[in-house]
């Protein structure tokens, strides 16, 4: 299942059942897992631990250093789980020497052609990345997050759980959970309702989080204010609190 004309290191350890298309490269400290495919001309290099059952398309590059001027060639990490598709041309930057040195990537996610992750992001799990999606480094992705063909999203931003960007949308701040975005720069354009239903939340879910949106988003409240808001008892729904959380933990300010 190793083609003989792939170059492998003798330190890269891979599992069983994995496979190296003919003309892909795999660097001296890449751990691969059981059972994963990777097609003709991919580079895989670095400090990069990949797990069981993802497939790598032809022409991407794992692991590579940050595109990053102040980086000084230290040793730093990919991780990336199990179950992930990653098509043509993608591109995934190991760490920078800033904050955890490590780019992690979790499980199930979908990542389209030209997609680009830069160094020390965080991706949950079950995302889809469209086209030429791209993350500048430091940015944090939620689980269930959708983002549209060639959407932008600027340093050390944040989006949210089970939200979804339209095509061509440039997120300059954090994109709360469950919300659409859309534009240049991105706006909310209301509750996430079709992606909520289709991942089964229960219909009193959907009604407050289309409440707290208007909360949010109608009442000309601070965002500090919202936040008290969403912090009463009134709220039964869990995801409420998860929203409010992610609010109270904004850097960069949300979406408006």
């Amino acid at each position: 299942m190793i083609d003989d004309r792939a170059v492998i290191a003798s330190g890269a350890q891979l599992g069983e059942r994995v496979s190296v298309g003919p003309y892909s490269i795999i660097g001296e400290n890449v751990v691969i897992g059981d059972g994963t495919w990777i097609g003709p001309h991919v580079v895989i290099t670095g400090h990069t631990t990949i797990g069981r059952d993802n497939k790598l398309y032809q022409f991407c590059s794992i692991g590579e250093a940050p595109q990053h001027l102040a980086y000084p060639g230290v040793d730093t990490r990919l991780e990336i789980g199990d179950g992930n598709i990653v098509r043509e041309y993608c591109t995934i930057n190991r760490g920078s020497e800033e904050q955890e040195e490590v780019t992690r990537i979790g499980s199930n996610n979908f990542l389209m052609a030209y997609v680009h992750i830069a160094h020390d992001c965080q991706l949950g799990d079950n995302t889809i990345f469209a086209n030429c999606a791209s993350l500048a480094g430091h940015v944090t992705v939620g689980d269930y997050a959708v983002l549209g063909g060639f959407s932008l999203v600027h340093q050390y931003c944040r989006i949210g759980d089970h939200c979804i960007t339209g095509i061509g949308t440039v997120c300059l701040q954090d994109v709360p959970p469950y919300i659409m975005a859309a534009g240049n720069r991105a706006v909310p354009h209301g509750v996430n309702v079709k992606g909520l239903r289709k991942r089964c939340f229960s219909d009193t879910d959907i009604s407050e989080l289309k409440q707290a949106y208007k909360l949010i988003y109608r009442r000309n409240l601070s965002l500090k204010g919202s936040i008290s808001q969403l912090e009463t008892d009134k709220w039964r729904s869990p995801e409420v609190r998860k929203l409010a959380h992610f609010l109270k933990h904004t850097h960069r300010g949300i979406v408006r």
